[in-house]
């Protein structure tokens, strides 16, 4: 009885030991606070580029900036796509306890965007219409790291544009604005 207590005691204490080794914090991550994204899903799905800076500012929290532009000559309005152009700001919440800016995140972010369609008219002529505004989002999302840097994640999000600079009502009909993608980056 005494071994099969010892064997007992013997094996909870490694499986312990082994469960503190995998919460420890590698320092090398740490030190790691810059990344750089491309949202592949864009490039593919959009023909679009769509790169990201994002600095760590601790274990839980990151601020970083997307810039967004489409190649295509007035967005891709066959997908119902339009926009053009974007900058957008965000800031992120990490919530897992075991590692350092990776896991599920929720974002806050601003969206400085610019759509462009174009209008065809029965003499074969056209009218390109250009519409500028700002909308504030949130998303949702989760980031994986490997110990070598190399990022992956995916997010999903929504927003608000907050100004109109036309009244037309059949004009983009964009009040409401996504934020997507799978990107894949490295972190140094």
């Amino acid at each position: 009885m005494k071994k099969i207590t010892l064997l007992i005691l013997l094996f909870a204490s490694t499986f312990a030991i082994a469960q503190e080794k995998e919460e420890e914090k590698d320092p090398q991550d740490i030190n790691k606070n810059h990344e750089i994204k491309i949202n592949a899903f864009n490039l593919i799905a959009f023909s679009s580029i769509d790169l990201s800076y994002e600095r760590l500012l601790n274990s839980e929290s990151s601020a970083g900036v997307a810039v967004f532009y489409n190649f295509s000559e007035y967005g891709n309005d066959d997908v119902g796509f339009p926009k053009k152009f974007s900058i957008t700001p965000y800031y992120r919440w990490f919530f897992s306890e075991n590692s350092y800016a990776r896991g599920f995140f929720i974002e806050g972010f601003g969206m400085l965007n610019t759509y462009q369609d174009i209008e065809y008219f029965f003499n074969d002529t056209e009218n390109i219409k250009t519409e500028t505004s700002f909308a504030l989002g949130i998303s949702a999302g989760g980031k994986f790291a490997t110990k070598s840097g190399f990022t992956t994640e995916v997010y999903l999000g929504i927003g608000r544009n907050l100004t109109n600079s036309n009244n037309d009502e059949d004009f983009f009909q964009n009040e409401i604005i996504g934020r997507f993608g799978i990107s894949l980056g490295y972190r140094f």
